[in-house]
Formats: C-alpha cells, sequence, structure tokens
C-alpha cells in the first residue's frame, strides 16, 4: 500500500471558537484515535497538503509528522462542510505492524466480461469494500477478474476472496453485474 507524508502540529485550542479561528487560516483541526494507552492527538494541517490525500479513490497509509511524534495511520473520517464542500474535520486512526486495521479498499475490474461481447452492459456497484487485514498486507486495490462474467449474472462479496485479508461487507451484496441492454433486448426479440 501507498504511504502519504503529512505534516501537522499539535493544536492546543478546542471548540467551535478555537477550530473556526484554525479555519480561517486554511488549516484544517484533526485528531489521531488509538494508540496503546496514549491519550488522542489534537493537530492541525494545512488544506493544501491534505487535498492529494483526501480527493482521489486511492487509499494511503499516512505517515504523520507531528514534531516530536512520528505516528503512521489511516483516514477514518473526513467531514465537508455541508454548502461549500471545503474540509471541516479529519479523523485518523493510529495504525501499528501487528494489530489488524479495517479499512475501505477500491474495488478495479480486470477482463471482458463474455456477457459484454454478447451485447450487455458491465456495471460496478460497490466501488469500495470494507476489509480487515494487517497493514503490511493491505493492498492498494481489489482486482475482480469478470472475463467469465455472462450475461444477467453477477459477481457477490462472497464469492471473492483474497490472500491475507477478510472482507466484512455483506456476503449477498454485489460486487458487479452484466445486465441486458434495451439494444440487445430488441436483438433476441427478433431473433425469437
Amino acid at each position: 500500500m501507498k504511504t502519504f507524508g503529512l505534516k501537522g502540529e499539535i493544536r492546543d485550542d478546542f471548540g467551535k471558537k478555537a477550530a473556526r479561528a484554525y479555519r480561517s487560516e486554511s488549516l484544517i483541526p484533526c485528531v489521531v484515535y488509538g494508540g496503546h494507552n496514549e491519550e488522542n492527538l489534537n493537530f492541525v494541517v494545512k488544506s493544501g497538503d491534505v487535498r492529494n490525500l483526501i480527493y482521489t479513490p486511492e487509499v494511503f497509509l499516512v505517515d504523520l509528522d507531528l514534531g516530536k511524534k512520528k505516528i503512521t495511520a489511516v483516514v477514518k473520517d473526513v467531514q465537508f462542510h455541508p454548502v461549500k464542500d471545503t474540509i471541516l474535520h479529519i479523523d485518523f486512526l493510529h495504525v501499528f505492524e501487528n494489530v489488524p486495521v479495517v479499512i475501505e479498499i477500491p474495488v478495479r475490474l480486470e477482463g471482458l466480461a463474455a456477457g459484454v461481447r454478447a451485447g450487455g452492459k458491465l456495471s460496478l456497484d460497490i466501488r469500495k469494500l470494507k476489509v480487515k487485514a494487517l497493514p503490511a498486507k493491505l493492498p492498494e486495490e481489489l482486482v475482480v477478474n469478470v472475463e467469465k462474467l455472462e450475461l444477467g449474472k453477477s459477481i457477490q462479496v462472497g464469492q471473492l476472496s483474497f490472500e491475507d485479508l477478510e472482507i466484512l461487507n455483506a456476503k449477498n451484496a454485489v460486487v458487479c453485474r452484466v445486465q441486458l441492454t434495451r439494444a440487445a433486448r430488441g436483438a433476441a426479440a427478433k431473433a425469437e
């Protein structure tokens, strides 16, 4: 999995007034949760520094540099302004080498489905799957081969398996499917 370096400063001020003051200076209030008997760390980062971390489909392990503290974490939650769509707050989760982490990983479809060759349309229903694995075993993406997927058929979460990780989504959730198009229906009706 890719890593993303992020530099921040520990913050001492809390509350709405302090958060508003930080945001007016183009800083984003953040917190790191977790750690073995450690307190949560509150810090701020520059809004321009997180652009390539947040506005991307990729998932990263984040190397946080908070002055004297160096922490490896993952993005747990991002809060956006309801109107302006600017980032209001970011929650990180402290990651340890020997402790499994739960994270959403993007799904990528590979191959030309047999149903698409027959005139169907391939659709990806779940763009990210929630998985549980050790940080070193986390892949950048989950590749699903769809070459044998026939017209009108689907691939469900229960049919997928990946080495060294557990998929936490519902087993009957549809990941992708090949749907019958109007053109294919019309051709089938004419053939009959």
